[in-house]
C-alpha cells in the first residue's frame, strides 16, 4: 500500500518503475531535466530503519536510473538528495545535473545551481504534454 510520501510525489500516476522495495517516480517540479524521486515502500522515517532486503535491493533502482538517465538526456552528474522534511518517509530526490540549457520535446530546462549545490526549490515548469512525453520516454527508457 502506497503510503503518504509516495502519494505527495504522484504515486501510481508518475511511477516509472515500482520494485520490491522502492519505487522510482518522476518528480512533480522538474527542478533539473529528468529530476526523479526514489522512495522507499516502508513506512520509516530514518534511513537506518528500512530493511535489510531494503537495503540489498538498492543496488538496483541506482543503476537503473543512471542507465536511464544518461541514455536519455546525458547528465554531467547526478545529484542525489535524501532530506525527508516535509516528507517524513525515507526517499531522495535524484537530480540530474547539467553544467548548460537542456532542450526536451521544445522545452527549455535550466540548471541554475550549477556547478553548486541544486536548487531543488527550482521548477522548470513544463506543459503537461511534455510532462506525459517526459514519462513516457523515461519509461521506455528504463531497463528490463
Amino acid at each position: 500500500m502506497a503510503h503518504a510520501t509516495m502519494t505527495a510525489f504522484g504515486y501510481p500516476d508518475l511511477l516509472i518503475r515500482e520494485y520490491d522495495h522502492w519505487t522510482v517516480q518522476l518528480r512533480p517540479k522538474q527542478a533539473t531535466l529528468g529530476a526523479l524521486v526514489l522512495i522507499a515502500k516502508a513506512e520509516v522515517t530514518a534511513f537506518a530503519e528500512l530493511p535489510d532486503a531494503a537495503f540489498t535491493e538498492l543496488a538496483q533502482p541506482v543503476r537503473d536510473i543512471q542507465l536511464a538517465l544518461h541514455a536519455l538526456f546525458g547528465p554531467d552528474q547526478l545529484n542525489y538528495l535524501k532530506l525527508m522534511m516535509v516528507d517524513p518517509h525515507v526517499h531522495d530526490h535524484v537530480l540530474p545535473r547539467y553544467s548548460g540549457p537542456r532542450s526536451y520535446r521544445g522545452a527549455t530546462f535550466s540548471d541554475p545551481g550549477w556547478p553548486g549545490p541544486p536548487q531543488i526549490a527550482h521548477d522548470n515548469a513544463i506543459e503537461a504534454g511534455v510532462r506525459e512525453a517526459l514519462l513516457a520516454d523515461l519509461r521506455a527508457a528504463w531497463p528490463a
